[in-house]
């Protein structure tokens, strides 16, 4: 600390002082901010949408890539924009706050989308493969510092004092989430309408209009929000009794991994010692902390079942839809266009369950988000087994119907069903999303230590990305078994596969999941101040 008096030091104060202040001001914050951050992610995800979805097709229609190696550079550049996040989360919680991280990641993110539309439109073909790549990972950059930290920064809003935002802050994360749903589906619907039909320069260009229009929206709203400095900045004022936080900064005790506690013993070495040495003792607030981070682990490993069930929406439920009629009159539907239907499922859903659902489980409850957060995660993980089953029945009546009609061995064959009959699946698995991911989300923020939030977020980011490799694991080591023992259950031909056998084994592994879940959730001691 600078007691010097020097310029510099002053600054510093005021800086602080200035963080505070906007973060006890009443004036500031509530859903007046978080409706700007709301629309901020909104623009941002309609971006990352409009980008992501239709990434193979750009990669192997235009630059020509063989689909094999197309298919490992998506699945690496989404791998690594998983994992970004949790280094984005520890400069943001550390260094440089949350507001300033969005504010340096967005312009990053710009500055990637830019390059990506110019590579698309102007770059000739010899260099355009470089440049591409090089504005991807620029992209992947914006996205370490801008996905850990907006969701965190927008839940700031609402302060943990008054019961009325506390409510508020347990709705947010519904409408959020509803807010992504939307601005995906958009792109979905929009964006790659345009790069297949009009050019990739024009749907390129929308989307960089779109990430700066976000800009824009987070700096009109500069003066509404409530800002916190990183921890470094948070402690320091708090120990010159400027800083009063949202929630105290002390723990109550808890009995729970009572090994830990050893932490804040002193010893003969530490009384004989002037000064502390933090790598020896530790204070209850500490140790209180790392419990909370233990006793997320758990829970965080039981969702990692749920992220799996939901990778199959987009690779396996899709290839059944190819095998089916998708005709409306002349006009054939796009397969990949049935993930629509989740989208759908979620936007109807959401507002249901925040208008009527929580308020009429609040009554019997008493609990102001009408179940709590594991309850909920439970329910999603409950649900995510349904889709498994009905998932299941489906492929056994599509597989029926082929062998009736003697198109088993056709790889290419059209099954006389209609591709309605997937509509169940894809509902349920937007139902379980509504309950699992919203209260991953919530959960993930709400018990973490507050200065370390925006880690929180990359964690709840995390689970999608390690569920991903966890399915591939689970589909190799099925497709070596099953070929041991007879014919593989999931090949090249679907028509001659079982993936109604294989959903049957997720359903079980699902079920077996959720008894340790609901097990470890009975024990879990929610963050008391």
């Amino acid at each position: 600390m600078n007691s010097s008096g020097s310029p510099h030091g002053h600054h510093h104060d005021e800086d602080i002082e200035e963080n505070i202040i906007s973060q006890q001001n009443p004036s500031k914050g509530g859903w007046t901010a978080a409706i700007f951050i709301i629309f901020v992610e909104m623009a941002e995800r309609f971006a990352y949408y409009g980008m992501s979805g239709n990434l193979i097709t750009y990669l192997t229609n235009e630059l020509e890539e063989p689909i094999p190696m197309a298919a490992k550079n998506v699945n690496t550049w989404t791998g690594v924009s998983a994992l970004l996040p949790l280094l984005g989360a520890f400069i943001a919680d550390s260094f440089l706050g949350r507001f300033t991280t969005i504010l340096v990641s967005s312009i990053i993110y710009c500055m990637g989308m830019s390059l990506l539309t110019v590579t698309v439109s102007v770059v000739p073909l010899h260099l355009r493969k470089a440049m591409f790549f090089v504005a991807l990972y620029i992209l992947s950059v914006g996205l370490a510092g801008h996905k850990p930290c907006v969701q965190t920064f927008a839940a700031d809003q609402f302060s943990e004092d008054s019961p009325e935002e506390r409510k508020a802050k347990s709705s947010f994360f519904n409408w959020w989430y509803l807010g992504i749903i939307v601005a995906g589906s958009a792109a979905i619907l929009v964006v790659i309408y345009i790069q297949d039909n009009v050019s990739w320069a024009a749907g390129f260009g929308i989307m960089t209009g779109s990430m700066v229009v976000a800009l824009i929206l987070f700096l009109l709203g500069i003066k509404k929000y409530r800002k916190q400095g990183p921890l470094g900045s948070r402690q320091e004022a708090a120990h010159r009794g400027h800083y009063r936080p949202q929630q105290p900064l002390s723990s109550v005790h808890t009995n729970q991994f009572r090994f830990l506690d050893k932490a804040m013993v002193i010893d003969h070495l530490d009384a004989s010692s002037e000064a502390r040495n933090p790598w020896r003792l530790c204070s209850l607030n500490q140790v209180e902390q790392v419990k909370l981070l233990l006793r997320l682990i758990p829970i965080w490993m039981c969702c990692l079942m749920f992220a799996v069930v939901q990778s199959f929406v987009q690779t396996f439920f899709t290839k059944q839809g190819s095998t089916m009629i998708r005709s409306i009159g002349s006009f054939q539907i796009p397969q990949a266009s049935l993930l629509i239907f989740v989208g759908l499922t979620i936007i109807v859903v959401i507002p249901i369950y925040d208008r009527v659902f929580v308020p009429t489980a609040r009554k019997f409850t008493g609990h102001p988000s009408g179940i709590t957060m594991l309850q909920r995660i439970g329910t999603g993980l409950l649900i995510s087994i349904i889709t498994m089953v009905v998932a299941a029945v489906v492929e056994a009546k599509r597989v029926k119907i082929l062998g009736d009609h003697n198109l088993l061995d056709n790889p290419k064959a059209i099954v006389p069903m209609r591709v309605w009959w997937l509509v169940p699946q894809y509902v349920i698995s937007g139902l379980s999303d509504v309950f699992a991911f919203v209260g991953i989300q919530e959960l993930f923020y709400d018990q973490m230590p507050e200065a370390m939030r925006s880690l929180g977020a990359a964690f709840y980011l995390s689970v999608t990305g390690i569920g991903n490799f966890i399915s591939s694991g689970i589909i190799t080591l099925v497709q070596v078994i099953s070929s041991k023992y007879g014919e593989k259950w999931i090949s090249d031909n679907i028509n001659h596969a079982h993936l109604d056998y294989f959903y049957w084994v997720i359903a079980a592994l699902s079920t077996l999941n959720l008894c340790i879940y609901v097990w470890i959730a009975k024990g879990f001691l929610y963050k008391k101040s």
